[in-house]
């Protein structure tokens, strides 16, 4: 039997452009903000590293609590989309001001880039990005729909990190390099990021009330869907074989892209003496990806095919 489809194709590509707002800020961060801050505004890259594991300490934390909160949000925009909306908010302008540290005293700059880097991070992104991926389950109940917004959503991801990648060295310089230069790039990235992630939210809508009622005789038809405690969740995690083995390449991808953002643009710059090169890795590294994603929802059709 065909499962019922809700979404039309605009919606999924307006969907999938969330992701493009979403590295705006992240990718420019992850590959860049180190460069800015060492060679631009002259810190230390030791206290600089320091400083960001203290904050992702604090972003591991947030990550539940904002899944909480969104867990509890009744509104007409339903529970993840004025997360998304709002957060974008303070993502767009952290942006900015992370790449916008003012001259004054060093410790007071360390203390600048900490606070706002944190509130990128832990607060604004985090509460932006736990809504943005639980809203493929908000939109849509159809299986083959939710496999195609995964795909879509990470060709954008990919592919803004490799316009970013190939253009923000350039436009650094055209728009006066150094503090100016970043600070005018940050800001660019962030009102693109402010329009598309609005327009991500507008453009979707939740999957209409009657569909999402449990039929009688499924666990929560009639007192509403079961709760379970934190505790019991993460043992049930746990014990699942699939979520170890996800979670296994998470760490390894994350690993990988923490060592290669943070120091791509360094060996660029300093051993290849070409920082554009930066733009032309991003190419051979991120081309495959997106090929990929983009035959992933053929995959699992075929898959689900020879399944029956």
């Amino acid at each position: 039997m065909n499962e019922k489809k809700y979404l039309k194709w605009y919606q999924k590509v307006a969907y999938g452009s969330g992701d493009m707002a979403s590295n705006c800020g992240y990718a420019l961060i992850s590959s860049f903000v180190m460069l800015y801050l060492t060679n631009a505004v002259g810190l230390n890259s030791a206290v600089i590293g320091t400083l960001m594991m203290a904050s992702k300490l604090l972003d591991g934390v947030s990550d539940i609590f904002f899944g909480g909160l969104m867990d509890k949000t009744k509104s007409k925009m339903g529970q993840a989309r004025p997360w998304m909306l709002y957060g974008q908010l303070g993502v767009s302008a952290c942006l900015f001001l992370v790449f916008s540290i003012p001259s004054m005293n060093q410790t007071m700059q360390y203390a600048y880039f900490f606070v706002f880097y944190t509130a990128f991070n832990a607060v604004f992104y985090t509460a932006n990005s736990i809504a943005y991926a639980a809203l493929a389950a908000k939109i849509t109940k159809n299986g083959q729909e939710r496999v195609q917004l995964g795909s879509i959503r990470f060709i954008f991801a990919t592919f803004t990190t490799l316009v970013i990648s190939y253009n923000a060295m350039g436009l650094v310089e055209k728009f006066g390099g150094g503090t100016k230069g970043w600070r005018t790039v940050a800001l660019i990235f962030a009102l693109i990021a402010l329009v598309v992630n609005t327009f991500c939210v507008l453009m979707v809508k939740k999957v209409p009330d009657e569909d999402t009622k449990p039929e009688l005789g499924t666990v929560g038809a009639g007192n509403g869907p079961e709760k379970v405690s934190f505790g019991r969740s993460l043992k049930l995690l746990l014990k699942n074989p699939y979520y170890i083995i996800i979670l296994g390449l998470y760490l390894v991808n994350y690993i990988y892209s923490g060592i290669t953002q943070g120091s791509a643009i360094y060996f660029m710059t300093y051993y290849m003496n070409d920082p554009a090169l930066l733009g032309t890795f991003s190419l051979f590294q991120l081309v495959p990806v997106m090929i990929i994603l983009a035959l992933t929802p053929l995959l699992v059709k075929s898959l689900e095919v020879c399944g029956r």
